[in-house]
């Protein structure tokens, strides 16, 4: 495959600008796009272009684009927002490749506007045109490398390795007036305004692929497409550290930045969901992103949460413990040995506990001693650090002591040294060997937890569940009855029905292996008998009505009827409380099921939510009467799909689980069976697109099993051409597509979709090609991947790229060895995509490149929009060419490289 320069780079590093709208006029936003690129080091050429004006700051000035004499690469409007359709326009007939448009007065002022007819237009015109456009609205960007500072404000910034995109302007100025007195700098800073076109999934996408970015920092008021974000945040979180700001957590914000920016917001609990999901780290305030960068640069590598708190006051360490509980952050246990080291060297009377308090009158020796018996514990994953100055402290040696320590461990080291004058030297010290210094224990403790998430939410990132189960026979899972949940399904949308019943909706459950409550339903009192003598008193009556969805509310239950009398009165009393309630219900009877009795169950909600922009979502909560919880027993949430990792993590994200622990007389709920179902409904929520909630409350869960009670499922028709997963946010690993066959030497080899563990068979596959292989395969003389390019090939997103990689066992059975790999990427333009293919070179002429590429173009061909596939091959690859005509490519010279042919197969 062969890699050309990204789409964007004409817009984010653009050879030849032209500031439409330049002027000289003190506080316009033309002369101050014009000054900001005179007072730059810019290589390329630069353009004014007003009709007012000759001259702007001494350089000429067209009246037109179409009088600049060269095409362009960027276009940057900053004119009145009723000219910018026609700019627009002229900018297409001169062949400019992008448009900045910093101009105001578009789709923020409401959707219904004049300002967001002005937006379509312009849109529609950069489209034919085949233009990209960033913003309007928008701050602008820059490239400090490359001498582009086309922004709307006074800052000036160093160039440096961050990456940093953003909704809104007043927070891109905020950031850059920090950095240039912290001697922070920025490889590209994007402002993306209202995001009519180039969107946030675009940009991620190119600072990926930058070498010059480093890390990557996003300030978020709300997501346009979720699938592309997603893809592109996980992309990039797979190469750089990535930080995100999220606003809009409550409801003031959520409006406030829809009013803003116009991009959809959703519940802020699924958006962290997401964000675990992808590998990056959530913060708060711009504070915290300044230290975490920081932190994140320095020598330290992020692991678990398991915090240890040296300290030379009770009470300090006491408030940092506090704060760590307050977030999640585990205290460490201090192994025996780390105990008994600390008891030889400290005098009696230290806590002997975490937070480890070694007493004020500690010298530098001291906490020295400790802080190496800490990093040496395997326990403890990370160290706070702090220092009251008492009357025997030296906070600066100290600190040189500690600098010198941590320089010897890659154990996160975090210092709080409080005080002013005194500690003032020693945090200048920390400051300077990127060692993080706070004022107070919080925002320590804080920092320290911004990277142990770092590190789980990296793990999330390598899980690639399947959608389904499959069977699972070595795990214990029986394959769902799926056909039967769809014809359920299809029966009530046929009948024009969106809520089914509730023996619907256990019909459901039972189909994908959910333990159920046996539920029937009786239409008569007489029917109520029978079956409440068939099932086994006592029993449980609840309404029967699509309109009924709070049956306790409206008084459309009763509870252990333990008699057939209780049973008949019941069956009335429901009916009579029902149409007192809701007289217009439609009442399909009255279902009848066993009283469930467990004496230690512990009741729990399970539900698939529908969030506007992810899609569908799991979420766990307490049950029963109980729906509400308590603030520390919030929901946890995550997305589908979902494996045994993920549900740990989500099961740690919450305090829900104390409630399913061993306490008293009650003994451990069954977790394996809260996984198990958990397991089942994110098999529903990919299987099952047709559902837009889903409801389980309570399940009831002992020490022997879980057990769904009641249930609600809400349906709805599909959008037409929906490809199998269009529904969720994440692609899940595409199982369906993993193959076998036999070789023609007589090996049996499997095909199948790389994952992230593949890491390993990739590099060696490539060390064990031979030169003349790994040159026609990428152009170049590697002889093996970089950690980079390795993520990058087995840390695939299935939605905009697929590769197969071929594997056989060894003669036992056991290990997997990969002998080839076929590939595609999809393009930019959604309707191509590029296509590498490499064998190993025992394996050549056994018909396996047929294989592979037979695998590969079937896909492309099931993925929605795709109608060619490409690949550029060198010309001495007589072999390759020849092998792509076979397979039906037409080939031609390449249009901008004479070393190359490219080969273009129709996938219609």
């Amino acid at each position: 495959m062969h890699y050309e320069q990204h789409y964007l780079k004409p817009l984010l590093e653009p050879a030849s600008i032209a500031i439409v709208g330049a002027s000289e006029t003190e506080g316009s936003v033309g002369a101050i796009l014009a000054r900001n690129m005179l007072d730059m080091d810019y290589k390329g050429r630069l353009f004014f272009v007003n009709p007012k004006h000759k001259t702007v700051y001494g350089h000429p000035c067209h009246a037109r684009i179409e009088d600049v004499p060269q095409r362009l690469d960027l276009a940057a409007i900053c004119t009145p927002a009723h000219t910018v359709p026609a700019i627009v326009e002229a900018c297409g007939h001169a062949g400019t490749r992008s448009a900045l448009i910093v101009s105001s007065g578009f789709a923020e002022t409401g959707t219904q506007t004049r300002g967001a007819m002005l937006e379509r237009s312009i849109v529609d015109i950069a489209r034919r045109h085949r233009m990209r456009l960033l913003g309007p609205n928008c701050l602008g960007i820059m490239r400090p490398a490359g001498g582009v500072n086309l922004t709307y404000t006074h800052c000036s910034v160093n160039p440096g390795g961050i990456g940093l995109i953003s909704q809104s302007g007043a927070l891109c100025t905020a950031v850059l007036d920090w950095a240039q007195p912290n001697n922070v700098g920025f490889s590209s800073v994007v402002s993306l305004g209202t995001s009519s076109d180039v969107d946030f999934g675009e940009v991620l996408d190119y600072m990926v692929a930058d070498p010059k970015t480093k890390s990557i920092f996003l300030y978020i008021e709300g997501v346009r497409n979720a699938r592309r974000f997603m893809s592109a945040l996980r992309a990039a979180a797979r190469c750089k550290p990535v930080l995100v700001i999220k606003v809009g957590r409550h409801p003031a914000g959520e409006q406030a930045a829809r009013s803003h920016s116009g991009a959809i917001v959703g519940a802020d609990d699924v958006f962290d969901a997401a964000l675990r999901r992808a590998g990056v780290v959530r913060l708060f305030t711009v504070g915290q992103m300044y230290a975490t960068v920081q932190a994140l640069f320095a020598h330290f590598q992020p692991r678990g949460n398991r915090l240890a708190i040296l300290t030379n006051g009770g009470g300090l360490g006491v408030m940092a413990a506090d704060h760590a509980d307050d977030i999640g952050i585990r205290l460490a246990d201090l192994a025996p040995k780390t105990l008994q080291r600390l008891d030889k060297a400290l005098p009696a009377g230290w806590s002997r506990s975490n937070p480890l308090d070694i007493g004020g009158e500690a010298d530098p020796a001291r906490y020295a001693l400790a802080l190496r018996a800490l990093q040496e514990d395997e326990n403890v994953d990370g160290v706070l650090t702090i220092l009251a100055p008492q009357a025997q402290s030296d906070p600066t040696q100290t600190a040189r002591g500690l600098i010198d320590l941590a320089r010897q461990s890659d154990k996160p080291l975090v210092t709080c040294w409080m005080g002013d004058a005194q500690v003032r030297e020693a945090r200048l010290l920390f400051k300077g060997a990127s060692i993080p210094a706070f004022r107070t224990p919080e925002p320590a403790v804080e920092l320290f937890s911004h990277l142990s998430n770092y590190f789980r939410n990296q793990k999330l990132l390598l899980q690639t569940p399947p959608a389904s189960l499959d069977g699972g026979a070595d795990a214990g899972y029986p394959p769902a009855r799926s056909e039967s949940a769809r014809l359920v399904i299809e029966t009530a949308l046929h009948e024009g029905r969106l809520v089914l019943s509730e023996m619907e909706s256990k019909a459901l459950l039972a189909a994908f292996r959910i333990p159920i409550a046996q539920t029937m339903l009786a239409r008569s009192v007489s029917e109520a008998l029978v079956l409440a003598e068939e099932i086994g008193l006592p029993v449980v009556m609840k309404i029967d009505s699509p309109q009924v969805t709070e049956k306790s509310s409206c008084g459309g239950v009763r509870l252990n009827l333990t008699t057939p009398v209780a049973v008949r009165d019941a069956y009335q009393g429901i009916h009579n409380d029902v149409r007192r309630c809701l007289p217009e219900a439609t009442i399909n009877g009255i279902t009848i099921e066993p009283m469930i009795s467990k004496p230690h169950g512990r009741e729990l909600r399970i539900a698939i939510v529908q969030d506007p922009v992810f899609g569908p979502a799991i979420t766990l909560g307490p049950g029963g009467a109980d729906i509400a919880g308590s603030a520390a027993e919030r929901r946890c949430v995550a997305l589908p799909p979902l494996d045994p990792v993920l549900i740990g993590d989500m099961l740690q994200s919450s305090r829900l689980t104390n409630r399913l622990v061993a306490r008293g007389m009650l003994p451990n709920a069954n977790m394996q069976a809260l996984e198990a179902v958990l397991l089942r409904v994110s098999e529903m929520a990919c299987e099952l697109p047709w559902i837009r909630e889903l409801e389980i409350n309570p399940l009831i869960i002992d020490e022997h099993g879980a057990v769904a009670v009641d249930a609600r499922i809400v349906i709805a028709q599909l959008p037409q051409h929906a490809g199998p997963y269009d529904h969720m946010a994440i692609h899940p690993y595409p199982a369906a597509l993993v193959s076998s066959f036999e070789a023609r030497n007589g090996r049996q080899v499997t095909l199948r979709p790389i994952k992230p563990a593949d890491a390993a068979l990739e590099q060696a596959f490539v060390q064990k090609l031979s030169p003349q292989s790994r040159y026609l395969r990428f152009m170049n003389a590697i002889r093996e991947l970089s950690p980079a390019q390795l993520v990058r090939l087995t840390q695939i997103d299935y939605d905009r790229e697929m590769a197969f990689i071929a594997v056989v066992n060894d003669a036992d059975g056991g290990a997997e060895t990969q002998i080839g790999v076929a590939r595609y990427a999809v393009n930019p333009d959604g309707a191509s995509c590029e296509f590498a293919i490499v064998v190993a070179d025992d394996w050549q002429g056994l018909g396996l490149a047929q294989r592979l590429m037979a695998a590969l173009i079937e896909t492309a061909r099931n993925h929605a929009g795709l109608k060619t596939m490409h690949g550029d091959f060198l010309i001495e690859n007589q072999r390759m060419l020849a092998f792509a005509r076979r397979l039906g490519f037409v080939i031609s010279a390449h249009p901008d490289e004479p070393g190359l042919k490219r080969g273009v197969l129709a996938l219609a």
